[in-house]
């Protein structure tokens, strides 16, 4: 007797048998769903994350950009001296340096949302598809 003689064909199953197969099948397909979704939101949360403390790297700078180019201001004013022009280079350069922060920051923000798990929604979309489809034939 081989290994296949033992098992029952499709056609010698039981409707129980065949409905118990099912339920575990879209049970292992929920599980592997909800991992998905688990796996999706904890990358978007980390992008997220990040982009927002870019953002907030960005501002900052560009707050000390601006305090300096103010300082800048005030010292060509005040005093005519060689002081003024270091202090527009640094808060120009601070500027800068804060707008690449910033848009960076940005562009991960961006990308993070919707904060929905996305491509386990595709999935299980496609999985009522694929069972609507069936139930149909």
């Amino acid at each position: 007797m081989t290994d296949t003689e033992n098992v029952p064909s499709a056609q010698s199953r039981s409707v129980t048998e065949l409905v118990e197969d099912a339920s575990a099948q879209i049970t292992g397909l929920v599980r592997d769903e909800i991992r998905l979704a688990e796996l999706e939101m904890r990358t978007k949360g980390q992008r997220f994350g990040r982009g927002a403390g870019l953002a907030g790297a960005g501002a900052l700078l560009a707050w000390y950009g601006g305090g300096a180019l103010v300082a800048a201001v005030v010292l060509a004013l005040a005093l005519a001296v060689p002081g003024w022009a270091a202090a527009s280079i640094v808060g120009a350069v601070l500027l800068v340096a804060g707008a690449l922060l910033a848009l960076a920051g940005k562009k991960d923000v961006q990308q993070a949302s919707p904060p929905l798990p996305s491509e386990a929604i595709a999935g299980v979309e496609a999985d009522i598809r694929t069972v609507k489809e069936g139930r149909n034939q």
